[in-house]
């Protein structure tokens, strides 16, 4: 029997994470992550940013919910000006030709 190769250990050069690649298959076999710094050091610091980002969120909705309000009276605004050109158009002109071609 042949002996088994031995497995090489290589740590990635862009997350630092370490690999066991099999030399014979030429394969990742195990993978470990880095360890991740803590990027909250205070839990109590870190809930207040929380409440301060609900209270935020909240008044986003706010605003997006009473520029919804509004946008019935646009489009129905924006219609009647398009309908009052459609109707000003002489209908027995022929459309525009394609590419500006005449």
């Amino acid at each position: 029997m042949a002996a088994k190769n031995p497995l090489i250990d290589v740590e990635c050069p862009c997350c630092k994470a370490k690999l066991s690649v099999d030399p014979a298959t030429k394969a990742v076999i195990t993978f470990e992550e880095p360890a991740r710094p803590r990027t909250v050091d205070d839990i109590g610091a870190a809930a207040r940013a929380l409440q301060g980002e609900a209270a935020r969120r909240e008044e986003l909705f706010q605003k997006s919910v009473e520029a919804h309000k509004g946008s019935a009276e646009v489009l129905s605004r924006k219609f009647d000006e398009l309908l009052k050109k459609a109707k000003s158009d002489d209908p027995t002109k022929p459309p525009p030709k394609p590419l500006g071609l005449d």
